[in-house]
């Protein structure tokens, strides 16, 4: 069978399907603007498009996503194109809606059956639009249409698709009740063999020493530090954390872009803005205390959550984070926002320890009393860990039931 991915930032959410398909014996291409050349990643040929993104400040703002996700499918139509004239003829395609590269495959190939990775479909309320006063206008006039616009391109994506895939409940929940029954729910998959508990773990990390078990480390992961992953929910309880806890170490992992949300309308970066608002309450010992780790590669992230004593997760009910899961398989003990779809995850008490979102103190209360309770943090991180080992597997759950959905969407 001949298999074609589509992902501007490919491998993303195929980094396992993809090559597994390739050994089991597919013919697998992945059509990308990762990338300039042309190369061979794991037995799947990786193919570049070349895209360029336009300055939409004439669109209508309403417009501004379909606008991009149009002109996006445009180029990737004209790749798509030129790669049938030269042969290429999938039977399967598998891509990425986030973007509006499937846009116009059926064009293309009309016979091809096509499936849609569904990662998120905006809501007006329930989810991340509305959910943080905060970063929210005081009045917007036009946000059901403005969401309606924002989500056309993945709607029409989905609805000329034979099939969706999405990694949560929640997230596949989020979309137009007449198109769920399309949806599969099938998480990416977490190698358990190898993000594991290890009690013998140490990390250094240039400029910041050594971390070792037995020391009490707090760990807060974002891709990027931005509010959609509480990152200023988490700095302004910074300064009472370190108070109440004088012997922990916290390590902050993540770059200062941004991922979901947008820049401080200020300018710089939400590391910034936050240090310069908690930094007035932060003494000289404090700060030795505080460790920003950037981004980590994958060894020594996964050495930092087997030494990790506690780990914080937030988010705004939106996309669930891998490294949530990560952390759960190395059996570490998580303190964790009580949103959507943290909640698929976490049971209060079983699995972790849940906290609003906005309430500060119980966030600290939660990270102190794990931090002080072995036996509290030995019975949640068993438990996280057999929950992902169970549900989450990469290659006894994840990978078979993927490939059930592939073979389901080819018709075999």
């Amino acid at each position: 069978m001949i298999v074609l991915f589509l992902h501007q930032n490919f491998p993303g959410q195929f980094t396992h399907l993809a090559p597994a398909l390739a050994q089991a014996g597919h013919r697998v291409f992945a059509l990308t603007s990762r990338v300039a050349e042309r190369r061979t990643w794991r037995g799947v040929d990786v193919i570049p498009y070349p895209f360029k993104e336009r300055d939409t400040g004439g669109v209508h703002p309403w417009a501004r996503t379909f606008s991009a996700a149009t002109e996006r499918g445009a180029v990737v139509f004209q790749a798509c194109e030129a790669l049938k004239a030269r042969g290429l003829n999938p039977d399967l395609i598998v891509a990425h809606s986030g973007w509006g590269e499937a846009l116009y495959l059926r064009h293309v190939w009309p016979g091809a059956r096509i499936g849609v990775f569904c990662e998120f479909f905006y809501r007006a309320s329930g989810a991340d639009i509305g959910f943080d006063p905060e970063f929210e206008p005081v009045e917007e006039i036009g946000r059901l249409p403005r969401i309606e616009m924002k989500n056309l391109a993945m709607r029409l994506q989905l609805e000329s698709a034979n099939a969706g895939i999405s990694p949560t409940r929640w997230q596949a929940d989020a979309h137009p009740a007449e198109l769920r029954n399309r949806i599969s729910v099938v998480f990416d998959g977490i190698d358990t063999d190898d993000l594991r508990p290890d009690p013998d773990a140490s990390l250094t990390l240039e400029g910041h020493g050594t971390f070792n078990n037995g020391q009490q480390i707090v760990t807060f992961v974002n891709r990027n530090l931005e509010p959609y992953r509480g990152f200023h929910v988490f700095m302004r309880a910074l300064p009472e954390l370190l108070r109440r806890l004088p012997r922990a170490r916290f390590v902050i992992v993540g770059d200062d872009g941004v991922s979901y949300g947008t820049a401080p309308k200020e300018g710089g970066t939400w590391k910034k803005k936050l240090l310069s608002e908690v930094g007035r309450d932060l003494s000289d010992s404090d700060w030795d205390r505080i460790h920003f780790a950037g981004r980590l590669q994958r060894g020594p992230f996964t050495r930092l959550l087997q030494v990790s004593t506690v780990h914080l997760y937030l988010t705004y009910p939106f996309v669930l984070s891998w490294s949530l899961m990560e952390a759960m398989s190395a059996g570490c003990a998580i303190a964790a926002s009580d949103t959507a779809p943290v909640r698929e995850v976490i049971d209060h008490d079983r699995t972790g320890l849940l906290f609003d979102f906005f309430d500060r103190a119980a966030l600290i209360d939660r990270v102190t009393q794990l931090a002080g309770d072995a036996d509290l943090r030995a019975r949640l991180g068993t438990a996280a860990r057999r929950r992902i080992v169970h549900d989450y597997d990469l290659r006894r759950v994840c990978l078979p039931a993927q490939f059930r959905w592939i073979e389901a969407l080819a018709g075999s």
